[in-house]
């Protein structure tokens, strides 16, 4: 089984978190989604990572599809109960914590730009998206929806996506007056299957 993705990006860290907490043996293999002779395009049409190929030579690509065909392999622990509606929840908190990725990845790029060509806008409307969906998922630990404790595909991706923004400084201050948050990012950053897939340093 082959892993195409990036070290840097939050959502192929969250498939090789998965896929190790499994203890499914995979390959890594480094390729730059935005670099002009990046491979990626011969895995995904839309040059995206992350994508597996398994070793029937089967691609998949898109980080919760990938996410779903690992979990059907029936490897432990799992990542989504059983209960259909239960684990409907659990997607619908993997999305709100892609979409926390995607708007921190904006902003990136944004910031990427020559400081006059950068808009204030842009920016401003990314960090509220990041706030609101740090604000829910903090509400989603405040109700018992999920546990500080927990691990599965929700935290996982909640957790990729606290240390993308770490990484990248985008929310500097996210952790305040989310206490719950930070102790659930905390207990899983303790993890062997995160301590592997840590970004390297810039």
């Amino acid at each position: 089984m082959k892993l195409i993705g990036s070290y840097t990006s939050p959502f192929v860290r969250k498939i090789s978190v998965i896929l190790l907490e499994k203890g499914i043996t995979f390959e890594f293999i480094n390729e730059q989604p935005y670099n002009a002779d990046s491979g990626v395009g011969h895995y995904n049409p839309l040059g995206k990572v992350p994508a597996l190929v398994t070793d029937e030579g089967e691609v998949w690509y898109d980080s919760p599809i990938i996410a779903q065909y690992i979990d059907l392999l029936g490897a432990e622990p799992p990542m989504l109960p059983d209960d259909a509606k239960a684990a409907l929840k659990i997607r619908q908190l993997e999305a709100l914590a892609d979409g926390i990725m995607d708007a921190a990845l904006v902003s990136v790029r944004e910031l990427a730009r020559p400081v006059e060509q950068q808009s204030q806008a842009e920016l401003l409307r990314q960090r509220e998206k990041v706030s609101r969906g740090l604000d829910a998922l903090e509400k989603c630990l405040q109700e018992g929806e999920l546990g500080v404790d927990t691990l599965n595909l929700a935290t996982i991706a909640i957790a990729c996506a606290i240390s993308y923004l770490n990484f990248r400084r985008v929310s500097p201050g996210w952790n305040v007056d989310r206490p719950l948050l930070v102790k659930l990012v905390e207990n899983l950053f303790q993890r062997e299957s995160f301590a592997r897939t840590e970004p390297p340093k810039a």
